[in-house]
């Protein structure tokens, strides 16, 4: 039986992994390392969190109705803490989405897509 050849830091099969030789006037480094990838966008997350802040929203709502004696359902405090993890991750999508600096996709959890 013979096993496959991978990458341990990785995980990516040896074959797949692409090498270059380096010249023998270079110091080692290449631009390439030094590039930052592209932001991985969680789009489920965002969802997750468009849905929550929207919930949450009406749940105060109706909380607010049910205070001033309109309604008589206590769904003020469950809107509450609804809304506010929702609106919490579309901040940080809002302002990641604009490129603010302190502000990634990478602070939002993803479901691991």
């Amino acid at each position: 039986m013979m096993l496959s050849q991978t990458n341990l830091a990785t995980g990516i099969p040896r074959s797949k992994v692409k090498y270059s030789r380096l010249s023998s006037t270079e110091d080692g480094y290449i631009d390439l390392q030094f590039k930052k990838t592209p932001p991985k966008i969680p789009y489920k997350a965002i969802a997750l969190a468009t849905v929550l802040f929207l919930i949450g929203a009406f749940l105060i709502i109706i909380g607010s109705l049910q205070l001033s004696g309109h309604i008589t359902v206590p769904v003020l405090i469950l809107g509450i803490l609804v809304f506010l993890p929702g609106f919490y991750h579309l901040h940080i999508t809002y302002y990641a989405s604009k490129g603010y600096r302190g502000y990634s996709y990478d602070d939002i959890p993803d479901f691991n897509d």
